[in-house]
């Protein structure tokens, strides 16, 4: 069968499409027939040898991918599921725990499917959680336009929070518009743009994915009392310090969100969330903003572009179908 494999961990750019041989499943897997994998953050990372998990290489990419059952406990040949892992999911056949393979519900295209499981599960924990989100607070979202930016604009809004997007573009403000922010403003300035939009109280929760320069402004538009979760890094712009007596003076709190971490090494948490998710799915406050759409063989490339920031939406790999 094919895989998307890390041969070298030398880049998105090295990265190759090759025969390996089929996964044999454990007792308690599901062997799922691979048709769309999504393109994630930590692909990029696992493609450089920078992420925290260190396979050995060669090692197949692939966080979330979606598909049809051809065998497993818990589920029927031919349903329809997605699967997430932190690596492995870009192949034709994927052997994965049951714990983390969910049924989908119906509507939903495996497109779509693709952009749920990390990204909506990460929203979800950060925003419930670690933040605490309480209906009618007022939800600020860095890298807007992005999977998880996106995820977290639409669960804010499913929980009832007001949504403000920070994007870099106005191309981006609009998609982010259409993903269901209530305001946008644009990252240069987006300090004062945001105190004006909140009248000066400033915003009670404040998710980055994004880091570098726009942390110690994050922390200025916290109202009293609120949080701000650190979800990632992508700006590349370095990993921000904080001066604590920030936090002492204001009665804020600065929060990690390292959903992985804490999903995978409690097995029925994912399940729980799921349902959770659905009733939002079902209701239409989630719909994930679909990006570009590669074939396999362009694996690489969408990585190359999801670095450079030319994505909107979640980008998505057909492998069949």
């Amino acid at each position: 069968m094919r895989a998307v494999q890390v041969l070298t961990p030398t880049g998105p750019a090295d990265v190759v499409v090759r025969d390996v041989p089929e996964p044999r499943p454990g007792p308690d897997e599901v062997l799922v027939e691979v048709h769309r994998v999504g393109v994630s953050f930590p692909d990029l990372l696992l493609s450089r040898g920078e992420y925290q998990l260190r396979p050995e290489p060669p090692f197949t990419l692939g966080v979330d991918y979606a598909g049809v059952v051809v065998s497993g406990p818990g589920f029927e040949p031919g349903q329809r599921v997605v699967g997430v892992g932190g690596y492995g999911g870009a192949a034709e056949l994927v052997a994965g725990p049951r714990h983390t393979t969910f049924a989908l519900p119906d509507g939903v295209s495996f497109d779509e499917a693709v952009a749920l499981p990390m990204n909506y599960l990460t929203a979800l924990f950060a925003l419930d959680e670690r933040g605490g989100l309480q209906q009618g607070e007022t939800v600020l979202v860095h890298g807007a336009a992005g999977g998880v930016g996106t995820a977290t604009l639409q669960v804010a809004r499913a929980l009832g929070a007001r949504t403000i997007a920070v994007v870099s573009t106005e191309e981006k403000a609009a998609f982010a518009k259409r993903a269901g922010a209530d305001e946008t403003v644009l990252a240069e300035g987006f300090k004062d743009a945001v105190l004006e939009l909140t009248g000066g109280k400033g915003v009670d929760v404040v998710l980055d994915v994004v880091g570098g320069s726009a942390f110690v402004d994050s922390l200025r538009v916290l109202a009293p009392q609120g949080r701000l979760l650190v979800v990632g890094f992508a700006s590349g712009g370095g990993i921000p310090e904080v001066k604590v007596n920030r936090l002492l003076l204001n009665n804020v709190d600065v929060r990690g969100v390292g959903w992985g971490a804490y999903a995978f090494g409690r097995p029925d948490y994912m399940q729980q969330q799921w349902q959770q998710l659905v009733p939002m799915i079902e209701s239409g406050v989630v719909r994930p903003p679909i990006g570009r759409v590669y074939p396999i063989e362009d694996f690489g490339t969408a990585l190359i572009e999801m670095d450079a920031r030319a994505t909107l939406g979640k980008s998505v790999v057909r492998v069949r179908g």
